[in-house]
């Protein structure tokens, strides 16, 4: 799940998530007053190339263009891999 500020959980590790479990994160988001996009992420946050978020669907309303936190959140992992590496 890719938040507007470029903030990511991961749901459904081992496999894609339920129908439920992406219902109870969007009434989550929701109920804290944020939204997002259900998305797939190809790659690693921690090694390796750059990852990439792909659109899968809106969450909760969003009201920021999804390329807009996806560069946010290649911001963050940049920023976050520069840190570790410091």
């Amino acid at each position: 799940m890719l938040g507007t500020d470029g903030r990511y959980v991961t749901l459904g590790r081992a496999s894609d998530p339920s129908e439920d479990e992406v219902r109870g994160a969007e009434e989550a988001l929701r109920a804290q007053g944020l939204a997002g996009w259900l998305a797939i992420m190809e790659g690693n946050p921690y090694v390796g190339a750059a990852p990439r978020v792909l659109e899968v669907r809106p969450l909760a309303d969003p009201t920021v263009q999804f390329a807009d936190a996806a560069a946010a959140f290649a911001r963050a992992i940049a920023g976050r891999r520069a840190e570790l590496a410091g």
